[in-house]
């Protein structure tokens, strides 16, 4: 039975493009930026200072608490500097610069290609060695992961999901992993029901990944208590709280969190680092990113150590064509458009996607026609149309009222909207000032 939330989503073109492009190491070159704060949370505090060497896997910078996350070297050469630097933003941030002076590792990081299956650690054991390895959550929040891991008191899990939808157009890196480390993911999602004490998990995929499907299919009889969940084809589907609706049937209630519903949810790229932090030692210092676009010249999947130029990225694939009218760093749907090509990755980092100039324009805005096509496809039964007005108002207690807080900023409004309406970027604005609002509430 293939199953899907029911409330609102739109249905884009895949273009998974870059689908069937193994993945390929990038050799580090050059000097790397390793920002101090690349998840949610308290940012870094810097071990390291100007003139230390240091090796691949070293840490570099100590998680600020607990919602935090240790950063460690992608490279190994000298610090040259700890400075503002600006990201694909425009934004600066202070990072950690490091010259690439060869590419010596930590000893104990095993690097042979040996697949570890025996799981020695405790749950206790393993929410540590995740914390120290700083993993967080690479579906695009980056979220801590060990804090997931951290069942509340009073809460219980009851079922891990792996979230290997990947539903935005155009990406492709969570496919390559599971067609490339089915092995290695299916003994993370092991170690993973271990660290929150659950023996049931479902692997929730869209059925526009036949291939995956059946390689994940071809490993279920050495591991228990993993289901795949075939679901529609339907954006967006990775959302965590439409794939909880989605494989299990419950709902998160508003303002709250997947534990909510008795589930913890872990994007496939995760659930690997999991499995390489636990079982190889080795810390989060890179990931699998995309780079495609219709007109790119080279279509990549490209395995890029954390810090990396995404300008060496776009070079590797070719250059930057020259009918480019947006880069964006992401999905097209909730990706963010860069404006400074020189930024270095971060460990969240899944797609360099270039549009061209035709699929890249925003058409100019009009006036709302009151097709409530924007309600009809929000996957959180919001107003998008009223959150907008109130937004530009500055009406703040009324967006608390209409629940701006729950807008996952997932795009459909807009895709929708015939009139061209900048929906998502006023509710954005509103929804942060509300968050702003219910957390000084609870000083």
């Amino acid at each position: 039975m293939i199953k899907t939330f029911k409330l609102g989503g739109i249905h884009p073109a895949d273009q998974k493009i870059s689908a069937d492009v193994a993945v390929e190491q990038t050799a580090p070159e050059g000097t790397v930026q390793i920002f101090l704060s690349q998840h949610i949370g308290a940012p870094a505090e810097p071990v390291v200072a100007k003139g230390d060497r240091v090796k691949v896997g070293q840490l570099v910078a100590k998680a600020a608490g607990f919602v935090s996350a240790n950063i460690h070297s992608s490279v190994s050469g000298t610090v040259t500097n700890i400075d503002m630097v600006q990201d694909h933003l425009g934004i600066k941030k202070k990072a950690v610069i490091i010259k690439v002076e060869g590419d010596d590792w930590l000893e104990n990081i095993d690097r042979s290609e040996k697949i570890v299956g025996e799981i020695s650690l405790s749950s206790e054991e393993i929410r540590k060695k995740v914390a120290e390895m700083g993993i967080v959550g690479l579906g695009g929040a980056a979220f801590p992961s060990h804090v997931k891991l951290s069942v509340p008191p009073g809460k219980t899990a009851q079922y891990l999901i792996i979230n290997a939808a990947e539903c935005e157009p155009y990406l492709t890196s969570d496919y390559r992993v599971m067609m490339e480390h089915t092995e290695e993911l299916m003994i993370g999602i092991q170690i993973l029901k271990r660290a929150i004490g659950v023996s049931k998990a479902y692997i929730g995929i869209e059925i526009n990944k036949p291939a995956a499907i059946e390689k994940l299919k071809s490993f279920l009889p050495a591991y228990e208590g993993i289901e795949i969940v075939a679901l529609k084809k339907k954006y967006p589907q990775g959302g965590e709280k439409q794939l909880i609706k989605a494989v299990t049937g419950k709902e998160v209630p508003s303002g709250g969190l997947p534990i909510d519903a008795g589930a913890i949810v872990h994007n496939v790229g995760t659930t690997l680092s999991v499995y390489e932090a636990v079982q190889k030692n080795k810390p989060l210092i890179d990931n699998i990113v995309t780079i495609t676009g219709k007109s790119v010249a080279q279509q990549k999947n490209l395995l890029v150590r954390v810090g990396t130029p995404v300008s060496k990225l776009i070079e590797i694939a070719g250059g930057i064509p020259e009918n480019t009218g947006k880069i964006i760093l992401g999905g097209p749907m909730m990706g963010k458009a860069i404006s400074n090509v020189d930024a270095p990755t971060q460990k969240s980092a899944s797609s360099v996607l270039l549009m061209d100039e035709k699929e890249s324009y925003r058409g100019k805005p009009a006036v709302c026609i009151r097709c409530s096509r924007c309600i009809s496809v929000c996957p959180m039964g919001l107003e998008p149309y009223l959150i907008k007005r109130l937004s530009e108002r500055n009406m703040f207690d009324e967006l608390e009222t209409n629940s701006a807080h729950d807008c996952i900023e997932c795009g459909c409004c807009m895709y929708i909207c015939p009139a061209n309406l900048p929906l998502l970027d006023y509710i954005r604005l509103g929804k942060t000032e509300v968050l702003k609002r219910k957390r000084n509430r609870k000083l």
